[in-house]
């Protein structure tokens, strides 16, 4: 199956905004690691949001 352009463009944009990794980098991820980094990211803003600080 391949993955949809704009949910591509969305994941690379957000670890890009968080992590400021390169383009060519995000891109060689596989989409599982890329949907990992994603949901890492999301978690460190929670706990960040919740004022409970990065594990």
């Amino acid at each position: 199956m391949t993955h949809p352009t704009q949910r591509l463009r969305e994941e690379v944009a957000y670890i890009a905004y968080h992590f400021h990794w390169g383009y060519a980098d995000l891109l060689s991820l596989t989409h599982e690691e890329r949907r990992a980094w994603v949901r890492e990211i999301a978690g460190i803003n929670t706990a960040l949001a919740e004022g409970r600080g990065v594990r």
